[in-house]
């Protein structure tokens, strides 16, 4: 898929994990600027062995990898997706697909590339016969991330609360019925 701006939608691998991380690792950078910690923290995910272990596993089933590339060949932003969701997230009686990971270069912040992801994740979602797609996020502060999404089509469904070592996050899901 490519947009009129030209950047195009493809599916990713192993090979593209440190991709991922630098857009992650660019993501808490910029977050952390604006004092907004409470999602991510301020470390770089390229710094935290566990993280890094968590994200390489987007590399291996049951996983897909989409990336946004720009015309240069760069990779912009990253959704990955999967029929399994996270351990911590409620479950629903139906098969669905699940955002995963989502995540964009904040110098483009703007651009349309997180919509141009979730627009290809529902294709992908239709091409699989899934009337179901789904996303957590945080849910906590204020809750800009959670309108991004309402933006983008999607509708707040539960809240949930995962203990952490330094305290409790505050996580919102939200869905696309298709």
């Amino acid at each position: 898929m490519i947009d009129s701006s030209g950047m195009k939608i493809r599916t990713g691998g192993p090979e593209d994990i440190p991709d991922i991380l630098a857009l992650l690792d660019g993501a808490v950078a910029w977050l952390a600027a604006r004092g907004r910690t409470g999602q991510w923290g301020d470390q770089p995910f390229s710094t935290t062995p566990t993280r890094v272990e968590h994200i390489e596993q987007y590399g291996r089933e049951p996983f897909l990898i989409r990336l946004a590339v720009d015309d240069e060949g760069r990779t912009v932003g990253s959704c990955v997706l999967s029929e399994v969701r996270g351990t911590y997230i409620p479950a629903v009686d139906e098969r669905e697909l699940f955002v995963r990971n989502l995540v964009t270069d904040r110098t483009r912040k703007g651009s349309g590339i997180g919509a141009a992801l979730i627009a290809d994740a529902v294709e992908e979602a239709r091409r699989r016969g899934i009337g179901l797609l789904r996303v957590d996020c945080y849910g906590g502060g204020d809750r800009r991330l959670v309108a991004q999404y309402r933006a983008l089509g999607f509708t707040k469904t539960e809240s949930f609360e995962v203990e952490q070592p330094n305290g409790v996050w505050h996580g919102q899901v939200l869905a696309i019925r298709l």
